[in-house]
């Protein structure tokens, strides 16, 4: 059946009377999410549905909020992690859990100090003139006037958030956790202090995390030098000419024949007059380049192996503001204005023995500036994940944890089983500082929340902030009150569901898993892991399959999709997308469907509600049932069993395709329309009683997508309190008893005979409420004898009276056998222009089938034409045939005249 676009055949319905009582509604014409859904929201919050009870009796289930950044905003990929989240809690709390979903912000480091520093240069100053304490007491004032907007926008998108249990990664406790945690990692040898080649960034002055560098592919340039003369020179090649500077040797493979005779002998470093040695060392690819590599120890974390395997020093030539400060002529050069000067000295020398350019490689940037990081030699705290990441990766393989897809435990796996040492210092002032003092003797002392730091002259504190991931490492137990024994991690811990994007999944995921195996080991092996399920879903991409991104313009604001078709239809547009760990091509157009979903589910329950439809009394016993009442009954039945086989498995798109479906396809265009005929009957009550249940079911199922206007719809048609503690649908016995297939195929038959006729009806250039003469007949039909008022309201028949003329016919194959229809077009079909404007479709088909074989017939171009493009030509063909079998249908079944 056709579907309107907006559900109007349901709007400004007028009252009816049932039963001596006229029906009436409190419900507005239309459903205006701007004026509605803050109150209902706040309604929720007052009433504290979302605040959980850890001295509760009932099942637990509990989920943590990935915390976003205090500097950021609302964007698609929180508004669809968190919509998941939401749909997850609510189903559980419906069905008696007693739900935890605990949210918070991340103090996010380098954001947050970026933003504020950025603000007092703004005014001349600079972090060092107002001195650290002064400094952090200014971010600390940032973030309680500018901080947490993105908090107020979860609001809007409806998140059912325990607030009373709101965290910050700063705040006193987890401030605490931090501290302890640090302490025993330390303690236990698995935190510790070295030179190790770090990601630093020149602008922000600080080590980067792996999952703090986005890398691109930029273009660069090649450039080969000769190191050395004569028969003993070799070449390498480099896209950073600048670092040859702090070269200390030169590499190649062991087996290499060609430079055997070199392995163990020195050449000259061009441009320093050093001499360093040639080795040889297994990491070098023979096959790529020349198969001899420069080694700098210093400022490449592939060079910094080789340097430790081969006993070659490492030379700092750079501060760390990227600035050359090795000695000679380009001291005081950036590393950029260095690299142009280095290639002209060396070409001057007749050094260049070829030049590439442009050249395309990967290049790493500071996420917060786009800055070209630097690989950097400095002292930097790490933490010795081997141990960590083993149990990490144990959790996951012997089922403790599940990863949803499965699939994508590879990645996971690929990762914990692969895991460098961890670098957690970093150099800015915001954040955790790190609890260690170091005496005037080199004394270095560990101090734990509980324990005083050393005192006297010459002790201080170490000046570096942890990694911001440090403290979220610890987030699914340090935000429950952890170290300490506390009732909600006795209740929530481990939580239920971790609902995150992939692309975090080696980063934040693992170093949960790590953290909380080792943290929580005191409350048993099987509680020790943090979360019991891992959700990833993908990423948000526009309609075309492109990576959102400003410089492309096609970001899209879910403020604004929430502002102009409310977070209804926002979070449904999100539900529908939402596989399991694929992306999602994302198009406005899909956010306004949603939209007319909603508005088509306001009119249908408004049009119950008027025409008596109700809760009151029970659906009747399966035996004074129609077929009709028992064939939604049963479709409504599946519907409950198969959402919630989906939802166990995340398959969030897949639910909200089936509940899309059934409630426009088959609630509204068929029950409600077919419900319309039994009003009228002696069933009227029965039918009333069923469209009142199903809609309640269908309002529950739809809530944990749709909270707005379903809470609305569902109070009106109930009077029920709210749905977010109103009970989840389960499939009953009574729902077996519905599920009658015999009422199934009997409905089946009708939907099939309707759908006949009306596309005869469009065939023949009738209006859709145009009315015909018509008579039903044939073995067929006699099994559907007793929907033949439905048939006859639905399909536009009337009787078909004295003076009736047969001048069109289908036959329908049903089930029972053929249904013959006889219509009486006189008078409503002008035949002469409609058979002129169908004998004009039927040439062009025609037309199109003669070129189209003509083509096809044609060796020559067939044998040079795409596969693609005959491919078309054949589709082309095979429509044109089946246009000119459907056009000479019709013709055929058209009066003469």
């Amino acid at each position: 059946m056709p579907a309107e676009s907006d559900g109007e055949r349901f709007v400004d319905l007028p009252a009816v009377t049932v039963n001596g009582t006229q029906q009436q509604t409190d419900l507005p014409g239309n459903w205006n999410p701007a004026d509605s859904e803050a109150a209902i929201y706040q309604r929720w919050v007052d009433a504290g549905y979302f605040t959980a009870d850890a001295e509760s009796d009932k099942p637990p289930f509990s989920i943590v909020l990935p915390p976003p950044n205090v500097t950021g905003s609302l964007h698609m990929g929180h508004a669809l992690n968190h919509t998941v989240m939401d749909a997850l809690c609510r189903r559980r709390r419906m069905q008696g859990y007693e739900v935890l979903w605990l949210p918070g912000m991340d103090h996010a480091g380098i954001a947050t100090q970026n933003v504020v520093e950025r603000q007092l240069a703004a005014e001349g100053r600079s972090r060092h003139d107002l001195g650290r304490e002064e400094f952090v007491e200014r971010v600390w004032e940032w973030k309680a006037e500018y901080g947490g907007k993105i908090l107020d926008q979860m609001k809007r998108l409806g998140d059912g958030v325990d607030w009373s249990r709101e965290r910050f990664t700063m705040d006193e406790g987890l401030s605490r956790a931090v501290q302890t945690i640090f302490k025993r990692l330390y303690d236990d040898g698995l935190i510790y202090r070295a030179e190790r080649i770090i990601n630093w960034c020149p602008r922000c002055r600080t080590a980067l995390s792996d999952i703090e560098v986005d890398h691109s592919e930029d273009e660069g340039e090649l450039v080969s030098i000769r190191y050395g003369d004569g028969p003993d020179a070799i070449v390498v090649a480099t896209t950073r000419a600048e670092t040859m500077l702090g070269d200390t040797g030169v590499a190649v493979h062991p087996d290499d024949e060609r430079y055997a005779h070199l392995i163990g002998t020195e050449v000259e470093l061009p441009l320093t007059g050093r001499r360093i040695p040639i080795v040889a060392d297994e990491h070098v690819d023979p096959e790529f380049g020349t198969g001899a590599v420069k080694v700098t120890p210093a400022h490449d974390p592939n060079d910094f192996e080789i340097g430790r395997r081969r006993g070659l020093p490492s030379m700092t030539i750079m501060d760390e503001r990227a600035v050359i400060t090795a000695p000679g002529p380009f001291e005081g050069l950036d590393r950029f204005e260095a690299r142009p000067a280095i290639v002209a000295a060396l070409r001057e020398q007749g050094r260049i023995v070829a030049e590439k350019r442009p050249y395309l490689h990967s290049v790493g940037h500071c996420s917060r500036c786009d800055t070209v990081i630097e690989p950097r030699l400095s002292l930097q705290w790490w933490v010795n994940v081997e141990p960590l990441a083993k149990a990490a990766g144990d959790a996951v393989r012997d089922g403790r944890t599940k990863v949803h897809p499965p699939e994508l435990a590879k990645r996971y796996f690929d990762w914990v089983d692969n895991m460098h040492d961890w670098t957690i210092s970093r150099q800015l002032w915001w954040g955790h500082r790190i609890p260690v003092w170091y005496g005037p003797d080199g004394e270095t002392v560990c101090v734990g929340p509980d324990e005083q730091p050393p005192s006297g002259d010459g002790w201080h504190q170490d000046p570096d902030v942890l990694d911001t991931w440090f403290s979220s490492g610890l987030w699914p137990f340090s935000t429950m009150g952890w170290p300490e024994s506390t009732a909600e991690l006795a209740k929530f811990y481990p939580t239920s569901v971790l609902s995150t994007g992939y692309d975090i999944l080696f980063f934040w995921v693992a170093r949960m898993m790590m953290f909380g195996l080792y943290a929580m080991q005191d409350n048993g092996e099987r509680r020790a892991v943090p979360f019991e399920h891992v959700y990833l879903h993908g990423l948000i991409r526009d309609a075309g399959g492109k990576k959102m991104s400003k410089s492309r313009g096609n970001v899209i604001d879910p403020l604004d999709w929430m502002n102009t078709y409310g977070a209804d239809a926002t979070r449904f547009t999100l539900a529908r997308g939402a596989n399991p760990g694929s992306d999602m091509a994302l198009a406005e157009e899909w956010a306004a469907g949603a939209r007319n979903f909603g508005t088509k589910l306001w009119n249908a329950t408004k049009f119950a509600l008027l025409n008596g439809a109700t809760v009151d009394r029970p659906v009747p016993p399966v035996g004074e049932l129609t077929e009709v009442d028992k064939w939604i009954l049963g479709r409504l039945g599946t519907v409950v069993s198969e959402v919630d086989e989906l939802f166990e498995t995340f398959q969030f798109a897949k639910i909200g395709n089936l509940l899309y479906h059934f409630v426009w396809d088959e609630l509204c265009d068929w029950y409600v329309e077919l419900a319309k005929v039994q009003f009228s009957g002696p069933t009227a009550d029965g039918t009333r009683a069923v469209l009142g249940h199903t809609l309640d079911t269908v309002l529950r199922l739809l809530h944990p997508f749709m909270p707005f206007i379903t809470e609305k719809l569902w109070v009106a048609l109930t009077s029920g309190e709210s749905l977010v503690v109103a009970s989840w649908p389960q499939r009953s016995a009574e729902h077996e008893a519905y599920a009658d297939p015999v009422a199934a195929a009997r409905v089946a038959d009708v939907q099939k005979l309707i759908t006949e006729i009306r596309r005869f009806r469009a065939d023949q250039g009738l209006k859709p409420g145009q009315k015909v003469r018509a008579t039903l007949s044939g073995g067929g039909f006699e099994a559907l004898a007793d929907h033949e008022d439905a048939i006859r309201a639905l399909a536009r028949l009337t009787e078909p009276g004295d003076e009736f003329s047969a001048s069109a016919s289908i036959e329908v194959g049903l089930a029972d056998g053929v249904a013959d229809v006889e219509l009486d077009l006189s008078g409503a079909v002008d035949v002469v222009a409609e058979r002129k404007r169908l004998e004009k479709d039927l040439a062009a088909a025609q037309k199109e089938l003669k070129q189209t074989e003509g083509k096809l017939g044609n060796q020559a171009f067939m044998d040079k034409a795409p596969a693609q493009v005959i491919d078309k030509i054949r589709a082309r063909k095979d429509t044109a045939a089946a246009d000119i079998e459907r056009i000479g249908a019709r013709l055929a079944a058209m009066p003469q005249s």
